[in-house]
Order: C-alpha cells, then structure tokens, then sequence
C-alpha cells in the first residue's frame, strides 16, 4: 500500500540583485500571463460558458484559435498554464457562488423542505444548474432525470428557478486582476544550473532560445510546475516550489492532548506544560516598533516618503517570529506526543477596547499563522486535530464545570475548590469538550 503523501509550499529566493534589462524580459511574460487571464475570465467567466468548464479543453482550443498567443508572442508553455489557471479560478469564484446560494436558501424561512431539497439538487448538479441559468430544460442521466422529476412534481420549479438565477446575478463576479505578480512556469521553461561560480536557475523569455539566469541562495533542484513571484522594486524574486512529502506516522503518539492557545504564552498542554512563552514579550516588542515607525512615517512623509528600510525590518521581525513559533510547535509535538489535539476555535472580526495599544497588538497577534502551521504539523505527523466550542471555556471549572472566578492568572472554583492556572484550565476544558463530543464540523 503506498504511503500517504501531502503536498507543501517552500520557497527559493535570488542571490544577488537582478539587472533591469533581465527583470524587464521576466515582467514582460508577467504582463502577458495577466493579460491571458484576464481574457478567459471575460469569456468563460459567465454562465453561458459553464458547460465549457470541465474539463476544459473545449477552452484551450478556443482560446489557440483566437490568435491571442500570437498576437502577444508569448510562447505556449506560459500560454496554457495562464489559460488554466484563469479556469481553476473561475470553477473556485463558482464555488463560492454556490456556496453562498446554498447558504441562504437554507436559511430562507419562505421555503419549505421540499423546495429547500430542489433548490440543494440544482446546486450539486452542474448539468441542472447551468440549464437553469441559461433557461432550458435540464437534460440528464436516466437515473438523475427521473429524481429531478420526482422533485419538480413537489414544487414551483418556475418560481424557484427565478429565485436562483436572482441569487447567482446578484452574488457571481466574474474575477479580474490587474496585478502583474509574476507566473507560473513548466518544467519545459526552466532549468538549474551553473554560471561560472553561480548556481541557479535558466528561465525562458519571449526571445527564442534566450533565457534568463537568476542566481539562487541554495543549490537546490526541483523537477515539478513553479510560481515566479516578481519583486521588481527589490530586483529580486521568489520562487513557489509545491513539494510532495510522505506522512510520518509515529507509534508512540498515543496521547489525546486538549491546548490553549494565548496570546503571552502561545499553547499550553492540559497537562500544564507551556509552549511558546516568550511570544508575548515578541509581539508586544513588534508592536510597539510598528506603532512608531508609523507615527514616524506620518511625521516625515513628506521630507522622507521611503519605506525600503522599514519593510525589511518588518521582514526581519516576521521571519524570526515565525522561526520561534514553528520550533515551540516541533517541540510541542516531540513532548506531548498526540494522536488527536484538540484545540478552541476562536471568533474572528471581535471589537476591540478602548485602549489603542492594546487594540494594535491583538490586531498583530499571529494566531491565523499559529493555526495554520498547527494543521500543517498535524497533516505531515499524522496526527488529528479537532476544533472545539469557545464559548465560555475559560470561565468554567475543568473540574466540576460550574462557573468560577479569575484572577491574576489563576483559576479558582467556590463550588469545589479547584485551583489551577487559568491557561491550564481552560486546556483542560477543550480536552473535556474534545471527547464529550462538544466539536466544531
């Protein structure tokens, strides 16, 4: 049986600065890439193109018919990466149409479950939909057509039909980009290798058997599909490289862990073990940096509008706290050892105070990015992660479960006693809420 594998996202950079004459080359196939998009977004974007989707070769023919490519002389193998990329977009822009459509009709209090169920048909049934959308008579598989029927005999299939196609007009966009960021490239397109004492990578131009070389910080090679992001104000560039990576299954992590996540202490274990506690001091260090270069900026914008030191300081406190938080996460997993985590899911879009400071460094507070890595870990480990219900976790006793009071970083229940660390009880509680079934889908 093969090992199960997933797929992350590394990233090469540029060694030494890029002349103007090569970055221009590369930002002239960017322009292209975007101007390609921007094409098949304004032809298939919409719903007379939906049939036309999957798989999408119907669009790369069109799209070679058209003499677009050779009216830019953007050679075919940033051509039709470009094409499919605008597809992939525009199936995910539907999607969310979808979503969204579904979404409302279910919580639509007008519509009865038999409409509901209709409405949930056309949705997941891309033939049905796009026949609706385009106002003609669904035309099905034998087994599909005779449910459809079954359920147009229960409803008002005009009324709802107009009700869908309101929705669809109403929340549909047709995606569009004006940013010219850089490109996706083949393996056709590219080469590593040396140039005198550099190592890096040949990338092809709209000049035949010209290429651009690039020198790279590392002497690594990758045969697969990789994204050049342009910094042509840095004269520089990064590489996307998607890697594909084996599951490390480990026999000894047996453990069911419950964790807090803080913002001065960035997880603690049910067991009371912290993880990451000098996130807080970094953060509130960063914080305070932010807010005054800011006030500087806006003291100096005139005298001095330049912002290339203040970016790469930034870049620099980003990368050493993303390089703290993923060593307190190895070493959370090398500790606890888990075979499920469970973790709170926190709201998002919350007021703030009335406190300016305070505001500005929740607003900087990196817990999207601890999450994320969080899941990442999980998935390259193994290891199952489930989100719990918040509400009211920190304040209930993770012994009895009646409401108790905090103070000064400690937890301390009237109704039986129990003293313990406030962040430790709340772990305590999303461990509880974990295997009493108490879970976020």
């Amino acid at each position: 049986m093969p090992a199960e594998t997933l797929c992350k996202t590394i990233h090469q950079y540029s060694k030494l600065p890029i002349p103007k004459e090569e970055m221009d080359k590369l930002l002239e196939i960017a322009v292209d890439y975007c101007k390609v998009k921007n094409c098949v977004y304004s032809r298939y974007g919409g719903i007379g193109s939906l049939k036309k989707l999957y798989p999408g070769y119907t669009v790369q023919n069109e799209m070679t018919k058209s003499g677009l490519r050779t009216e830019l002389g953007l050679p075919a193998v940033y051509f039709y990466l470009a094409v499919f990329e605008a597809l992939g977009e525009i199936k995910s822009q539907w999607s969310r149409t979808k979503a969204k459509v579904l979404e409302l009709a279910g919580k639509n209090e007008n519509f009865t479950q038999e409409e509901k169920h209709y409405i949930r048909f056309l949705l997941r049934v891309p033939n049905a939909f796009e026949a609706v959308l385009n106002q003609r008579q669904p035309k099905l598989p034998k087994e599909i057509q005779k449910q459809y029927e079954s359920l147009t005999e229960a409803v008002e299939t005009d009324r709802l039909n107009r009700y869908l196609c309101r929705q669809v007009r109403k929340y549909h966009k047709k995606p569009q980009t004006d940013a010219v960021q850089g490109f996706s490239i083949s393996e056709r397109a590219y080469r590593y290798g040396e140039n005198g004492k550099q190592y890096g990578i040949y990338i092809s131009t709209k000049e035949a058997r010209k290429r651009v070389f690039v020198a790279l910080t590392d002497r690594n090679s990758y045969r697969s599909q990789l994204y050049i992001k342009l910094k042509p104000q840095e004269a520089r560039i990064e590489i996307a490289v998607p890697l594909t990576v084996a599951v490390r299954n480990h026999e000894d992590y047996v453990n069911y862990v419950g964790v807090s996540m803080g913002f001065y202490t960035m997880l603690t274990s049910d067991k009371g073990h912290s993880y990451g506690e000098q996130l807080g001091a970094w953060q509130t260090e960063y914080a305070q940096w932010i807010r005054g270069q800011q006030a500087s900026y806006r003291r100096n914008r005139a005298a001095n509008p330049g912002r290339k030191k203040y970016e790469a300081q930034k870049r620099r406190y980003s990368e050493q706290l993303h390089s703290y938080i993923n060593h307190e996460l190895n070493r959370f997993f090398q500790e606890e050892k888990p075979q499920v985590i469970y973790m709170v899911k926190l709201p998002w879009g919350q007021s703030g105070g009335v406190n300016r400071k305070i505001n500005s460094s929740v607003s900087l507070w990196p817990r999207g990015y601890i999450r994320e890595r969080m899941k990442l870990k999980c998935k390259e480990q193994a290891v199952e992660l489930i989100e719990v219900l918040g509400k009211d976790i920190s304040r209930e006793c993770s012994s009895c479960g009646a409401i108790g009071q905090k103070e000064n970083g400690w937890f301390a229940c009237k109704n039986c006693g129990y003293q313990v660390e406030e962040k430790t009880n709340t772990a305590r509680n999303v461990l509880n809420r974990g295997q009493s079934g108490r879970t976020i889908n």
